[in-house]
């Protein structure tokens, strides 16, 4: 194997296997990278020895594009070369390696492309197998403002922190408008930057404390101060979306994506079983 190559193939498998660079792992986990990175090679070069591969060009455009795409993940030159040195890698070699990658995804791509495409019929009958997957539960778009206890901290004490939600809910009590910059000003959990914005949550995901009272306000609505075992909060609803059961209408271009996937990763799966080992 060209060792070049090879060295981008084990960096690749050691970022996939434990996110980290091949110098950054324990003896253990060199050893699986290494063996993971050769079977990997291996499936490679079957790949580019068959006759599908002979026709494959990747032109400068697309092969400068790979590059740039990894190069930009680096602030600066400096930085960029000196990842590549330590993974045993220079710019001519990393252009080898993603000129290899590049001829083997074109080539699975068009083995891909060979696959069927899923009837409407499959479809309805995936539909109404799986039929659990496509009910929505409700979903409610909450903020927060937060306020911790902390017998350590006098201003977080128990009664301190108590006292000072009070102010914060009386303000609100007269202009719920201003819960965002309130949460900006006062609260102490990071989404305060965000005024608050806790997202869209299902039932459960919450503390229970506060997933109870969520699931209790009308839309708009604020609710009185909600204790939980890290704090005191407050909590207002912006949005409901109610629970549905997505229509077969509905649920079909996700389906069909779904079924799509897995027909084109059949056929690659069967047209590598066929190489020559």
């Amino acid at each position: 194997m060209n060792p070049s190559t090879d060295a981008y193939t084990l960096l690749r498998a050691a970022l996939a296997l434990y996110k980290k660079t091949p110098d950054e792992l324990q003896a253990d986990e060199l050893k699986q990278a290494t063996i993971q990175g050769y079977n990997e090679f291996k499936i490679e070069n079957c790949i580019l020895n068959a006759p599908e591969a002979a026709a494959v060009i990747i032109s400068d455009t697309e092969l400068q594009a790979a590059y740039q795409e990894i190069r930009g993940r680096y602030d600066d030159d400096e930085s960029f070369f000196r990842e590549l040195e330590k993974n045993d890698l220079n710019q001519d070699s990393l252009s080898a390696a993603l000129f290899r990658q590049c001829r083997v995804n074109v080539v699975m791509e068009l083995i891909a492309s060979r696959a069927l495409e899923v009837s409407d019929a499959e479809i309805g009958i995936y539909y109404h197998l799986h039929s659990e997957q496509f009910n929505r539960p409700e979903l409610r778009e909450a903020c927060h403002i937060f306020i911790s206890i902390n017998p350590d901290y006098p201003e977080n004490t128990r009664e301190a922190a108590w006292s000072r939600m009070q102010d914060i809910s009386a303000k609100l009590q007269k202009k719920p408008y201003k819960f965002a910059d309130l949460a900006l000003k006062h609260s102490e959990c990071p989404t305060a930057l965000q005024g608050g914005v806790l997202g869209i949550v299902p039932r459960g995901k919450l503390y229970p404390e506060l997933d109870a009272v969520l699931f209790s306000l009308k839309v708009g609505a604020v609710s009185d101060i909600v204790e939980s075992e890290i704090g005191f909060h407050l909590l207002l609803c912006k949005q409901i979306q109610k629970a549905e059961t997505l229509s077969l209408q509905k649920a079909t271009p996700k389906i069909r994506q779904l079924m799509n996937d897995r027909s084109r990763q059949a056929c690659q799966r069967a047209w590598l079983a066929g190489l020559p080992k």
